[in-house]
């Protein structure tokens, strides 16, 4: 789709004054759709103008910048544009104000609406653990089903970034966070998917309720015939399913619930949606149990789209997995290196522990999230020959684990992964799986994984 010239677009924003908060990847995405389709648009970032260079180039030249503060939001606007994790203290007075404020997410819906191009195909992936992995595994299942199919989202495209690629007929795979679900206030899709809500940014939300709460506003505007994909193991996803008006199709691993959705058995993948049912292999690909799960909530979601049996068993074949998660980097000496540097909260680590037998040396840290490491203990007195932290949470967590684990403070990640070749011996696993945030030493989780991945193959 051609935005630049749509009638529709220009109507609803030629001339409108938009400004956009943040100049991240969205924010950015953001202001040059908006100028795209002949917005008048101001961007406000907190940083100052030295730490956004970069970001800063990559600006339509028609578009106004302030750094170091938002004293452009003191204004009158005919829209806000937030970034993901914008906080509320910013954009709530906006509200009450009368002022309309979308995510970046929002105006990308808002956008393909209007002409007509939101995809029937649509699904929306979300839950503390696994997006990205169930996002790219069900991108991979409907290309091998022939679609055109576009992935964005939180899994690194910006929506926005993306509108020109994206036509009625197109499948649609969005990876969607609770700060992208915050701002939300039209957006639907014809399925969605909460894998899971465990402990993660309550720094934000403040309480699991809340948390929980936020990832639900994903189907807070879906209509009848659509499909919520949820997991019948967890107790959030039990307890908040009557606040979809969608037909809910559960998966877990086990089979005790005699509704339509998909279990494992077997070493199956079984479907049990009517008419649509089936059974299949696990993507052979991937390691661990919780992407067992992953691959149900994917199986239950592309049956209801109509998928075909064989498009889902040829991705499971194809799929690679996802850089970062739980990826093998390389065997050193027969000591194999995994980068699992999404693992960005306890949860997250704790499924990466149970994914292997023995012998793991751990890298934890970063910047601390509010959680406690506690739930670890049982995976690390079983699994860990030690624990190496790292970052602003290296103390904390030596803290909390003392006396169940040996622990180094290392302090960097370099020092982490020097210090293991001292300890291990042929069969042993080095897992980066920090349980941290990376912000304190890192750009972000990606950057932390390649520099892991450029240390492990410089040995």
């Amino acid at each position: 789709m051609n935005t630049k010239n749509h009638p529709s677009l220009r109507y609803w924003f030629s001339g409108k004054k938009i400004c956009v908060v943040g100049l991240g990847k969205s924010g950015i995405a953001a202001a040059r759709l908006l100028v795209n389709i002949g917005a008048c648009v101001f961007v406000t970032e907190k940083l100052q103008k030295h730490k956004v260079k970069s970001q800063l180039a990559q600006l339509p030249k028609n578009v106004v910048c302030e750094t170091g503060g938002h004293r452009l939001l003191r204004k009158h606007w005919d829209l806000v544009v937030v970034s993901p994790g914008t906080p509320l203290t910013v954009w709530a007075p906006l509200v009450k104000r009368g002022i309309p404020v979308w995510g970046e997410l929002e105006l990308g819906y808002r956008v393909l609406s209007l002409t007509d191009q939101w995809p029937q195909a649509s699904v929306a992936v979300t839950g503390t653990n696994g997006k990205t992995t169930t996002t790219a595994l069900l991108g991979e299942i409907l290309r091998q089903d022939n679609y055109q199919c576009v992935v964005a989202g939180n899994i690194g495209k910006p929506l926005c970034s993306v509108v020109d690629l994206i036509f009625s007929h197109t499948a649609l795979i969005l990876e969607v966070s609770s700060y992208q679900l915050e701002s939300v206030s039209a957006f639907q899709c014809a399925a969605g998917i909460v894998l899971n809500v465990t402990p993660d940014h309550l720094g934000r939300h403040k309480t699991m309720e809340s948390y929980a709460r936020t990832k639900f506003h994903l189907f807070q505007n879906m209509r009848h015939g659509s499909a919520a994909v949820l997991n019948a193991a967890d107790p959030w996803c039990q307890k908040l399913a009557h606040h979809t008006r969608s037909q809910i199709y559960w998966f877990e691993r086990k089979k005790t619930l005699k509704l339509p959705g998909a279990y494992f058995h077997n070493r199956r993948l079984i479907s049990t949606i009517p008419g649509r049912t089936g059974a299949w292999g696990p993507p052979k690909n991937l390691l661990g149990q919780h992407n067992v799960e992953n691959a149900l909530a994917s199986v239950a979601c592309a049956r209801f789209l109509g998928v075909n049996h064989s498009a889902i068993q040829k991705a499971f074949v194809s799929f690679q997995g996802v850089e970062h998660r739980l990826e093998r980097v390389r065997k050193w000496n027969n000591v194999l290196f995994v980068n699992d540097s999404k693992s960005t909260n306890v949860d997250s680590t704790l499924v990466a522990l149970q994914s292997f037998s023995g012998r793991v040396h751990v890298i934890l840290g970063g910047q601390d999230k509010g959680a406690p490491y506690a739930p670890l203990i049982s995976e690390l007195k079983k699994k860990a020959v030690e624990v190496l932290v790292i970052g602003e949470a290296g103390q904390l967590i030596q803290k909390e684990l003392s006396g169940v684990v040996p622990t180094v403070n290392c302090q960097t990640l370099e020092n982490a992964v020097r210090h293991s070749l001292d300890k291990t011996q042929p069969g042993d696993i080095v897992l980066l799986s920090p349980a941290c945030a990376s912000f304190d030493q890192f750009q972000n989780f990606e950057h932390r994984g390649a520099c892991f991945k450029r240390i492990v193959n410089g040995l």
